[in-house]
């Protein structure tokens, strides 16, 4: 790949769960030579628990889960990786977490709140209930304009998805650093 994908070491694939991060992340990751990074396998045990017994997570609950996403990507991007993570990013201020340490490109993928249901509720061996899709896509803030991204509709075909995306990382701006202080509230460093 070459161009702007090469300038974009951390991309993120968000949106509500079911909307098909996983399958979206690996065709990327696989397309663009990229390592490919599920956000729910770094998911602390409590957070698996709450959600497994149909608790929607905290802003408290998320920020460990979204640091270890952050500082895996890092490592993986120390090392000379591009990395493509899975990860909700449901709101603004999971993104710039994310975003803290380097820039992020953002994929979103919008998905109807009864198709997230439907996909949720026919997956096997998943620990997110489908009972959960409303309190995600109560959650859930779309891209705003500031923020470097596309939004595509999880309902697409996946060469196509892969396509929308490729395209999109072409065209992209320059990566600004941006760096967001979490010093205060729920996702503060401080004890």
């Amino acid at each position: 790949m070459t161009g702007r994908a090469n300038d974009l070491h951390r991309i993120v694939i968000m949106g509500v769960s079911g909307c098909g991060k996983s399958t979206v992340g690996q065709a990327l990751a696989h397309t663009l030579g990229a390592l490919y990074l599920e956000g729910d396998d770094l998911h602390p045990p409590g957070n698996i628990a709450a959600m497994s017994a149909g608790q929607p997570l905290t802003d408290e609950m998320r920020a460990p889960w979204l640091d270890r996403i952050r500082d895996a990507m890092d490592q993986l991007v120390n090392e000379g990786h591009m990395v493509i993570a899975g990860c909700s990013a449901l709101r603004r201020i999971y993104r710039e977490r994310l975003a803290q340490t380097g820039p992020v490109f953002y994929v979103h993928l919008a998905l109807s709140p009864a198709v997230a249901h439907e996909r949720i509720a026919n997956r096997l061996r998943h620990f997110m209930p489908a009972s959960l899709s409303v309190s995600q896509a109560r959650a859930l803030e779309p891209l705003y304009n500031d923020e470097q991204g596309i939004t595509l509709d999880a309902g697409s075909d996946l060469p196509e998805i892969v396509e929308q995306v490729l395209l999109a990382l072409k065209s992209s701006p320059d990566p600004e650093p941006k760096r967001f202080p979490i010093d205060s509230g729920p996702f503060s460093n401080r004890g």
